[in-house]
């Protein structure tokens, strides 16, 4: 199964994380698709404008593969996020608007690739949220994002209790850009699109690089901390034994009858 799917409506290119088995979480493979699939579109001429969604609707995306992440050592933390830095770049270094269509669950690492978008659709009924804290990570990256679209105390609320709270919530707090119901999530994030595609192109790209300029330092000093933090967190064996717990639990819940 191919865990990134591409379509194009006009000048816009539609990028489906496609893993739906799994929540669409962040593996190995669906992340360098998705690096190599950003990449493709802002190379491309035709395409103006790009969403990024999730397959089905439970989830846009769950986060980390903890499956995956359950495995790494504090050796093999800084290669695992510096990988996924380069996926949270690739979102931000686009030339070209981009909007996070929420079609279900947006949490940690999804959570984090829709705010790298310039705009957000989600749903009342979603949920939402920053949970590495209960995976026994630090919430770095995210925290630091959050911070530019909602107050401190809002961030400090989500980014230490690492609750998953409702669209409704989330567009209160300002994090969404748009609420609309489940139904209408794609169609308003593609009108969105379509709106962004049909600006001026040097325009776009003038001020998109003007936005990235006011934030690539905290942004990027964001990025070194959280390595720092999490090789921290990884030493004091706490993911493992969290993210074992989740996983036995899975494990528990896919036997039970």
């Amino acid at each position: 199964m191919d865990s990134l799917l591409e379509d194009t409506h006009g000048s816009v290119r539609v990028l489906t994380l496609h893993r739906p088995a799994s929540m669409n979480a962040i593996d190995t493979a669906l992340r360098d698709r998705l690096i190599a699939a950003l990449a493709a579109a802002d190379a491309d001429d035709a395409i103006r404008a790009v969403i990024i969604t999730g397959a089905g609707e439970r989830a846009f995306c769950s986060g980390q593969d903890l499956g995956e992440t359950a495995t790494y050592g504090i050796d093999d933390v800084a290669a695992w996020l510096t990988a996924n830095h380069r996926m949270y770049r690739a979102v931000r270094a686009l030339d070209k608007p981009a909007v996070a269509a929420f079609n279900g669950t947006a949490a940690g690492a999804g959570f984090q690739i829709g705010l790298c978008c310039d705009l957000r659709v989600g749903y009342p009924e979603m949920r939402i949220g920053q949970p590495e804290i209960r995976a026994g990570l630090a919430s770095i990256v995210g925290s630091q994002m959050m911070a530019w679209h909602t107050t401190l105390g809002h961030n400090v609320e989500l980014s230490l209790l690492g609750d998953l709270v409702t669209g409704q919530r989330a567009w209160e707090m300002g994090l969404l850009s748009r609420l609309v119901p489940q139904a209408d999530v794609f169609p308003t994030a593609l009108g969105l699109a379509e709106r962004l595609a049909a600006q001026p192109v040097t325009a776009m790209r003038l001020t998109k690089q003007r936005f990235r300029a006011q934030t690539d330092a905290a942004f990027e000093g964001a990025l070194d901390a959280a390595i720092v933090a999490q090789r921290t967190a990884y030493a004091s064996g706490e993911p493992q034994a969290a993210m074992a717990r989740f996983l036995a639990a899975r494990r528990d819940a896919s036997k039970a009858p």
